[in-house]
């Protein structure tokens, strides 16, 4: 029991730490209300195990959706890694 408190603690720091750095980096997201976006941070920081999966859903139909640009940029920067 104790094992797993202790991962969900350590992935709640992780994610705690990626999601700030994401938020910090990111121009749009810097509004005139920082308190609400560090309670969303901390929330889903915390209820990371409700949150990853249905962010890698998005992730998932984000891909199926734009398939066949990525593929094609993908093929663009092998095919210049290939020149170089």
């Amino acid at each position: 029991m104790y094992g797993a408190f202790a991962i969900y603690f350590v992935m709640t720091i992780c994610f705690f730490k990626e999601w700030l750095f994401f938020l910090n980096e990111d121009e749009e997201s810097k509004s005139d209300k920082p308190i609400l976006q560090v309670i969303l941070l901390i929330l889903a920081s915390v209820l990371w195990p409700l949150v990853v999966p249905f962010a890698y859903l998005e992730l998932l139909g984000f891909h199926k959706k734009h398939r066949e640009v990525i593929d094609m940029l993908l093929d663009m920067s092998n095919s210049q890694m290939m020149d170089d």
